[in-house]
């Protein structure tokens, strides 16, 4: 598998801006395993504050519930990797900074980190819209730490793209 170069996704990210600006829409992102890498996507495009409201990086259970306001029960039952989590990210990430769309990734980056039935480089993703659109994926990236979030932040891109292309 190749992995995503910085340039790559930086022009992902101004395709997408493109496509926010275009139709008046605010995004934001809630980040886990990436750690704000999707924000710093974004933001390495000039201009991309008239689209992108900011990025919460929520790496501990405390943070995901203080900040986004993610179910306690929710990520006791699920684990803070599982799609219930990565869906009350995204929500709760556009109802924070006000935005139209939301991303969320919560996932094992690895080198470490595996359970059981959740393998190194497993990632769930959401996307949240304002017009009631909601779509989640899943992944189990082959690659190591920094090459599980660049994947990880290509494919929160790609879903915000699609959501995009769903409105054309």
């Amino acid at each position: 598998m190749t992995l995503p170069t910085m340039p790559a996704l930086t022009a992902m990210a101004r395709a997408a801006g493109e496509g926010l600006t275009a139709r008046g829409l605010i995004c934001a992102a809630a980040e886990s395993c990436t750690g704000g890498l999707i924000g710093h996507i974004i933001t390495e495009n000039a201009g991309s504050s008239a689209y992108f409201a900011g990025s919460a990086v929520v790496y501990s259970y405390a943070a995901k519930e203080a900040l986004l306001g993610v179910d306690h029960a929710t990520l006791t039952a699920a684990g803070a990797v599982s799609p219930q989590v990565a869906r009350q990210m995204a929500e709760g990430a556009r109802r924070v900074y006000n935005a139209d769309v939301a991303v969320s990734v919560t996932g094992i980056a690895g080198p470490g980190g595996a359970l059981p039935g959740k393998p190194t480089g497993t990632v769930f993703l959401h996307l949240s819209a304002r017009d009631g659109y909601s779509r989640g994926a899943h992944h189990v990236w082959p690659a190591g730490r920094s090459g599980n979030k660049l994947l990880s932040a290509q494919a929160a891109l790609g879903l915000l793209q699609d959501y995009l292309d769903s409105l054309a």
